[in-house]
């Protein structure tokens, strides 16, 4: 074999290698009411940062996730949460450059035209297949935890109505996952923190008898806990008796609250800690990016006037660059954090009373409460409520979050309006599947291949 051929052999076996390594992140699964390492067994903790830098995806940049990674490597984090993704995208370089950073992924399938309705609650074969093409996109990486059919679709007490909707979603979106061959990613949901529909939202979305039309997880986004409080007096004493023997992984898909700043965030120890940790599977906190709501950990530079233009601008802030940490919230979620480390329960000892779990009982419909009735069948697809449905959710009509007990009551859903919610009842047709999940599985064949035979060689 001449040099410039074994030049060329060992060029792609380097390449195989590197393949190799990135994505040699191991999977995370949900068994019961937990998460679990793949490669260790051992149960997996979020702790998490909101990461959507602007309305666009912000997987496609591969350097700055490398340089965004690298902090929260720093930080302790080892989630992120992403609201909406261009499925059409290249996504290897920034999957890899968290992957490598011991980083995870949840994603919502929902774009900002393509989500569940509160108002008008239908699901239908356009939405499906757009949440498909986000699955298709995505599933391809290990480090993807999970995925969001919805997020805060119920945002007032009188929309229980559209609960089934989204089950529907997560039950269609499974059922696609498994004629697919994907592996188990979990399916969850996003929950608006609404009192009046606590814990009747929280039980319906896990209370089938039929594992295939529940949900893999359930997730709240709360902003309970304010400034100096306490475990009783912020509400989370109410959040976990209401959490105590649920069947299905549950964790905070939103947490944060500046109301009183600077944040300490001392309900992590609670979350991570006795009181919380058995039942509960850690936090993602809003949000990574410094924007006007005031949540960010980290700024890219100083703010600049709101009518500024330019690539990395954005109503007014740089969204893109080195990221500096915003002082003193960033050092203190990281201190926080490094002081909490949960050793759960190792997934050889909990497999056997996973599989003696069962499901809470469906909550009772309650005229003006929670208008689900509980031996109704999930809507097929295709279908929408009708004006009788609509007749029957009656209610207050007005959103409240947390318990009356909490000092940051009025925290909650505010910071998700910067980007965290699509738009409700606005749809557009779904477009054809994404060739690139097919296109990525060759090119890994490929790669495999020259690596061996360059090995043979």
């Amino acid at each position: 074999m001449s040099p410039p051929s074994l030049v060329r052999w060992a060029s792609l076996f380097v390449l195989g290698m590197t393949a190799s390594q990135v994505s040699a992140i191991a999977t995370i699964s949900a068994v019961g009411a937990k998460f679990f390492n793949s490669s260790s067994g051992d149960q997996f903790y979020i702790k998490g940062v909101a990461y959507q830098l602007t309305d666009d995806d912000p997987l496609v940049d591969e350097d700055q996730c490398k340089l965004d990674a690298a902090l929260m490597q720093e930080l302790g984090a080892n989630t992120i949460r992403v609201y909406h993704v261009d499925p059409n995208e290249n996504h290897d370089g920034c999957m890899s450059a968290f992957a490598d950073a011991g980083i995870y992924l949840f994603v919502d399938l929902e774009t900002y035209n393509t989500s569940i309705s509160q108002s008008a609650p239908e699901w239908d074969s356009k939405l499906l297949d757009s949440y498909e093409k986000v699955l298709d996109t995505f599933q391809v990486y290990d480090n993807l935890a999970g995925v969001f059919v919805g997020n805060e679709v119920l945002t007032t007490a009188n929309g229980s109505w559209a609960a089934p909707y989204v089950k529907a979603a997560a039950r269609d979106v499974k059922a696609y996952r498994d004629s697919k061959g994907y592996r188990e990613i979990p399916v969850g949901y996003a929950a608006a923190d609404i009192a009046e529909l606590r814990p009747m939202l929280q039980d319906y979305m896990a209370c089938s008898t039929n594992s295939s039309e529940d949900l893999d997880f359930f997730s709240l986004n709360a902003y309970e806990w304010c400034g100096d409080n306490t475990y009783e007096g912020s509400g989370y004493s109410e959040l976990q008796k209401n959490a105590t023997g649920y069947s299905i992984p549950i964790f905070f898909s939103e947490d944060g609250c500046n109301t009183s700043p600077p944040r300490t965030f001392e309900d992590q120890s609670a979350i991570f800690g006795d009181e919380m940790a058995d039942t509960w599977s850690g936090a993602i906190i809003y949000e990574w990016i410094q924007v006007a709501n005031g949540y960010g950990l980290i700024s890219y530079g100083p703010s600049v006037s709101a009518t500024a233009t330019g690539s990395d601008i954005s109503d007014g802030f740089t969204v893109k660059g080195t990221p500096t940490p915003i002082s003193p919230d960033f050092s203190n979620l990281k201190s926080v954090w490094a002081t909490l480390t949960p050793t759960g329960v190792a997934l050889s000892d909990y497999t056997a009373s996973a599989s003696t779990i069962t499901p809470l009982a469906c909550p009772a419909e309650t005229s003006g409460v929670w208008n689900v009735d509980p031996s109704a069948a999930l809507p097929t697809l295709g279908q929408a409520a009708t004006v009788s449905d609509s007749a029957s959710a009656t209610g207050s009509g007005s959103s409240s979050s947390g318990s009356g007990t909490s000092s940051g009551s009025s925290a909650s859903s505010t910071a998700s309006s910067s980007k965290g919610a699509a738009a409700a009842g606005i749809v557009s047709p779904g477009a054809g599947l994404l060739g690139s999940t097919n296109a990525v599985a060759i090119y890994g064949t490929l790669v495999a291949f020259t690596g061996f035979m360059a090995w043979w060689l």
